[in-house]
């Protein structure tokens, strides 16, 4: 589905909102209270024979980066897309740490409110969102059937991304005041924007925008959030974590990707004993906006796969 768009003077403007694209796609909107704290998500489908769906989304963003991929998921598959900590209309306490290995407690603590820790579920995660889905998978892996992680964050790739190169830029200016993926100037928010995409072009950047919102007004907590999972203790969690992940895992990654870069793909699938790799050409690091209907397909079939193999050792 695309988006209709209108030219108000020299630039675009999305005309339907995250909400209205959630109830076209029939969607939930749903709150969990779970001691001091409320976790934001959304549903679709219900619980049923096979396992359901729980997608974690990358930094800064939040739980609508799925709405494009989502789209071709049948209806009877049970979705679950949840805010991480601090994200969307998550919880944001700034004196909590963010680090992966807390964040993953976090969720743990949202699928136990949810009811998803009665059957194995598949879980999902990109970027940041895929570094805690891994490390999820390694600490309660009982609770995860299956892993799918899209150029996820935390490993230790030898190949330095021209992100990263230009945050060490940034460092080195006088201008520097915090990192660049939670500033909210222009320049740096469209310099940042291009390097998440293959093809930065105007409508893509647009929507990237719509998914970046929530950083601009909530800038101090994006920034320690930020500190916390870059800190020693967290920087290289998934790496620290991935020999331990058991569940049969999906590694999908851009070719394109300038955010994380592609080898780090092999980095995974030498540790994960069953695993399989799909590279996609021409994409960079934002997956679910430059291919949302390939890596959904991808997904749907690596779940399908999943679920077929565990039927058939149930009839053995």
């Amino acid at each position: 589905m695309t988006w209709p768009l209108v030219i108000v003077g020299a630039s675009y403007t999305v005309l339907h909102s995250f909400r209205t694209r959630r109830l076209s796609l029939g969607v939930k909107m749903k709150y969990l209270n779970s001691e001091d704290y409320r976790f934001r998500y959304f549903t679709q489908g219900k619980p049923g024979s096979r396992p359901s769906v729980l997608m974690l989304h990358g930094f800064s963003l939040n739980k609508d980066m799925w709405l494009n991929t989502i789209e071709i998921f049948p209806k009877d598959i049970h979705l679950v897309c949840v805010d991480l900590p601090g994200h969307g209309g998550t919880t944001r306490l700034l004196a909590e740490s963010h680090t992966a290995v807390a964040q993953a407690k976090r969720i743990h603590q949202f699928v136990q409110c949810a009811g998803l820790n009665h059957n194995p579920f598949h879980l999902v995660g990109m970027s940041i969102g895929g570094m805690v889905a891994g490390v999820y998978a390694a600490l309660y892996p009982a609770h995860v059937s299956s892993l799918a992680l899209l150029c996820p964050a935390g490993l230790k790739i030898p190949k330095q991304s021209e992100l990263f190169l230009w945050l060490k830029q940034l460092i080195l200016s006088k201008d520097f005041a915090e990192s660049a993926l939670v500033s909210v100037t222009k320049e740096q928010i469209e310099k940042f924007m291009k390097i998440c995409l293959y093809q930065p072009s105007f409508l893509k950047m647009q929507l990237l925008k719509g998914y970046l919102e929530d950083r601009k007004p909530s800038k101090m907590f994006f920034t320690l959030c930020f500190l916390d999972l870059t800190s020693s203790e967290s920087r290289y969690s998934l790496h620290d974590n991935m020999r331990k992940i058991k569940a049969p895992t999906q590694i999908i990654w851009g070719k394109e990707d300038k955010v994380f870069d592609s080898s780090g793909a092999e980095i995974l699938a030498a540790a994960i004993p069953n695993s399989q790799v799909h590279w996609l050409e021409k994409c960079g690091h934002f997956i679910t906006l430059e291919r949302p209907r390939k890596s959904a397909k991808l997904l749907l079939e690596f779940y399908k796969s999943v679920c077929d193999s565990a039927e058939q050792k149930k009839v053995a």
